[in-house]
């Protein structure tokens, strides 16, 4: 599994070894006018952006496919309007699912470094309960993990019913990096998606639906972000020497992710690739995700409490 050490601050190999990035802008990949609507045109009232993005069951899935500079021509005010929309539902869904009680919704997060999964949980979750969603991050395991499955970490940790669970990495970095750096023998890789598929399908077969995203970027933006975490001291903890050495990978990974797609996207638990260099346009991906699984789930709130029905005695007694 991958090391994680942290860079100390001003680490000349980090400044070496990151060359100033290009305007990425000025030359995106693909076409960046593909899917972008005529500019004054609004939004269509209830379009879902996110329906195209789906990784079909046991598809060839190319990752060249989707550009991650696309927004399908969401922008500035329009952009902001719709995101806070979409949150207002989330939360007035995610409260009727946490009274219910019964079932649970659980939000798988990958992305290279610096693809946006932390700033994408603070604006997607910032409305809901707190007390019905909680976090988690997965980093190398530890040496009580180590002496269990590799998925034992992952269902001890899945969301309770009435709860969103919101995974910051998961059980995919146990496939990835195996396949990256070919750390066990490409067998026991094989053997992992198939125990993954049948985890997600007693998840779901319980009552936890599952929505799992990747945000994709572009290796240009990666470098961008990287550029931010060192010129920012606020944002200088959150740089490590080895995400460099993963960034060598980049083409790897890439083709990591694509045979996972392909490999482990289902009718319960489909994969969806989310344009992500545009962090508000995938932050409005995501939550649209979220409030159709929700719909989909249709929890409800309790049958009405009747004060007629309850002894009125008893609320009168000191």
């Amino acid at each position: 599994m991958r090391r994680w050490r942290r860079s100390p601050s001003g680490c000349p190999l980090a400044t070496a070894a990151i060359q100033a990035p290009r305007r990425f802008h000025d030359a995106p990949q693909g076409n960046p006018g593909a899917h972008r609507r005529p500019e004054g045109l609004p939004a269509v009232v209830g379009e879902r952006y996110h329906e195209r993005y789906r990784v079909e069951p046991s598809a060839a899935f190319r990752l060249d496919g989707v550009n991650p500079e696309e927004t399908q021509g969401l922008r500035g005010k329009e952009a902001r309007g719709l995101l806070a929309g979409e949150l207002e539902k989330l939360s007035g869904l995610q409260e009727r699912l946490y009274a219910e009680g019964k079932r649970s919704l659980l939000l798988v997060l990958q992305a290279m470094d610096g693809g946006g999964k932390d700033s994408t949980i603070r604006r997607v979750f910032r409305g809901v309960n707190p007390q019905g969603c909680y976090v988690v991050s997965f980093k190398a395991p530890s040496q009580e993990e180590l002496a269990h499955d590799f998925l034992w970490r992952i269902h001890r940790r899945t969301p309770a019913r009435g709860h969103i669970g919101v995974f910051n990495r998961s059980h995919y970095e146990d496939v990835l990096v195996p396949l990256v750096h070919e750390t066990v023998p490409a067998s026991l890789v094989e053997g992992r998606y198939e125990h993954i598929n049948c985890l997600e399908k007693m998840l779901h077969d319980s009552g936890t639906r599952l929505v799992k995203v990747f945000l994709h970027i572009s290796k240009e933006y990666q470098l961008k972000r990287m550029h931010r975490r060192l010129e920012r001291p606020d944002k200088l903890w959150k740089f490590a020497l080895e995400d460099l050495e993963e960034r060598e990978h980049w083409d790897a990974y890439m083709g990591a992710y694509e045979t996972l797609s392909g490999r482990c996207s289902t009718p319960r638990a489909p994969w969806c690739v989310v344009p992500a260099n545009n962090r508000r346009f995938s932050s409005i991906v995501v939550a649209q995700l979220l409030v159709d699984a929700l719909r989909e789930i249709d929890p409800q709130h309790p049958p009405a409490f009747d004060p007629e029905q309850y002894p009125t005695e008893r609320l009168q007694r000191g």
